[in-house]
């Protein structure tokens, strides 16, 4: 009876499982021990070899939507770096996530990819910088004529040798009579078209070579002649001595520097700035349009390009619109070549 059960039971399981068993034999076993690590090592060249393909189309992909982004935009500068040390840091984010390290893009001299700066911002100052990329380059001469708009806190008191808190104190005078009636008085004699002398430590040219390298240098160096310049708005936004907060529109050339000294000496005091911001740079402000270092990918800045572009004066805007030559937009990596060329206030890397 138990043997009948038991036959019972082995034919509903080969039933259900709709096969009859097999016995498994020693040769069987090692055939199938043999035969799996094989298969799955396949399979796995076979996954990894999509998965690179598919990772070189998608690179391939932002190669070629990095090559054809043409505008301009903003960023946001911290302190701390150069504006010229900030574009690198931005073009090499750009290239690495359009898999374009240095090492390939170096190798080649044919000019694929334009981006450049417009408006020096000192490194110890923050706020926009605009920013020109493929046929954008070409705007910024603009967006230096342009209007920027600055927030300053000076210190009166003390004057330095680059004329804010990073150089050297070569001078300390009293202020503990200056009153803020005293500096909105004089607000006045530093707006409208004015002359105003350059600082030593600028990015201002003497035979080739930037005065601020020179003065590093231990070089003497001759203060330029005063230039004129245009102060749009100047207004006093806080005063707790010896610390004074200005607001400041100004048009392009224009040194907040020179201007905080320049106030310190009226005053018969001296001053140095201790804090600058530039809130604006043409149609782009701090709050509203620069990018900060973690929005700077590929596609973040193509929707900033097509946002910003309604910013733009019409006749640069139908510059932008134009269509870029087909030519630069299938070039693979191998062919990017950036070189810096240096200006007084633009800085252009091809």
């Amino acid at each position: 009876m138990a043997a009948a059960e038991a036959a019972m039971v082995s034919s509903s399981s080969s039933l259900k499982t709709g096969t009859a068993p097999v016995p498994e034999t020693a040769g069987t076993a090692a055939a199938t021990a043999a035969t799996s690590p094989v298969t799955a090592a396949a399979a796995a060249v076979a996954a990894a070899a999509r998965s690179g393909s598919e990772a070189r189309v998608s690179k391939a992909a932002l190669a070629t939507k990095l090559l054809s982004l043409s505008g301009v935009f903003a960023v946001h500068k911290p302190k701390g770096p150069t504006s010229a040390e900030l574009l690198n840091r931005l073009k090499e984010k750009l290239l690495a996530e359009a898999g374009m390290p240095s090492s390939e893009w170096t190798k080649r001299k044919k000019q694929t990819l334009k981006i450049g700066h417009g408006g020096t911002l000192d490194s110890a100052a923050r706020g926009v910088l605009v920013v020109g990329i493929g046929r954008g380059t070409k705007m910024l001469t603009s967006m230096l004529s342009g209007s920027k708009r600055y927030v300053a806190i000076g210190e009166l008191g003390k004057a330095t040798d680059t004329l804010d808190s990073t150089g050297k104190v070569t001078e300390e005078k009293p202020y503990d009579k200056i009153t803020q009636e005293d500096i909105e008085s004089i607000l006045q004699k530093f707006t409208g078209n004015i002359m105003q002398v350059p600082p030593l430590y600028s990015a201002l040219k003497k035979d080739g070579q930037r005065l601020s390298t020179l003065m590093k240098r231990g070089d003497v160096v001759e203060a330029k002649p005063a230039r004129p310049v245009t102060v749009y708005s100047l207004s006093l936004q806080k005063f707790q001595p010896p610390f004074f907060t200005l607001d400041v529109e100004c048009g392009g050339g224009f040194y907040i520097r020179s201007l905080v000294s320049d106030i310190g000496k009226e005053l018969s005091s001296c001053a140095n700035v201790l804090e600058l911001t530039r809130t604006k740079q043409g149609p782009f402000t701090l709050e509203e349009h620069a990018l900060p270092e973690d929005k700077w990918t590929i596609d973040d800045i193509a929707q900033s390009l097509e946002y910003c572009s309604s910013l733009l004066p019409a006749e640069l805007a139908l510059k932008k619109s134009k269509p870029e030559e087909s030519k630069e937009q299938v070039l693979s990596c191998e062919y990017i070549t950036l070189n810096e060329t240096k200006g007084d206030d633009v800085i252009k890397t091809f």
